[in-house]
């Protein structure tokens, strides 16, 4: 590379960061970008799982241990067959039997994107939330249990 021109030399293996205007082996860049793709291939693997063995059918998977003990629902219930019926396309039956957990996914989504860009970028993902967010999505979690398991929120319930 030359010292002013930022050239770089094709095949060398190095790569120019616009922003930082210094040089960095593209290992660098393959490192970073290990993390976000290996999370991706963890979660297609368990969603290739659910999509294949059906958790319609009893004996596959184990049952909520709250709803055995107590016989409520909690915010995850469900959240298999709603990722069941996701990777099929059912986006109504989906909704229909987790609607917390089908909005996860897309907001999962989101973030793995946003994640991804940033690290090809060579910038960090930092999400900080302020405690307020964190109670607020605690309420809401909250919310959705308790109607989920009253008679009027039936619709909510898987």
């Amino acid at each position: 590379m030359g010292p002013r021109t930022g050239w770089v030399e094709p095949g060398s293996g190095w790569v120019v960061r616009p922003r930082a205007g210094r040089v960095e082996p593209r290992a660098g860049r393959v490192r970073r970008l290990a993390t976000p793709l290996g999370i991706l291939a963890a979660v297609t693997a368990a969603f290739t799982y659910v999509g294949t063995v059906d958790p319609n059918d009893p004996g596959h998977y184990p049952v909520c241990p709250l709803l055995k003990l107590t016989g409520v629902f909690c915010p995850g219930c469900g959240g298999l067959r709603s990722a069941h019926a996701f990777i099929h396309g059912d986006l109504g039956a989906a909704f229909s039997a987790n609607a917390v957990a089908t909005a996860g996914y897309f907001l999962f989504a989101a973030v793995w994107v946003l994640w991804l860009v940033r690290a090809w970028r060579g910038r960090s993902l930092r999400i900080g939330l302020a405690p307020a967010w964190w109670w607020g999505i605690g309420a809401l979690l909250l919310i959705f249990t308790v109607v989920r398991n009253l008679p009027f929120g039936s619709a909510l319930a898987p």
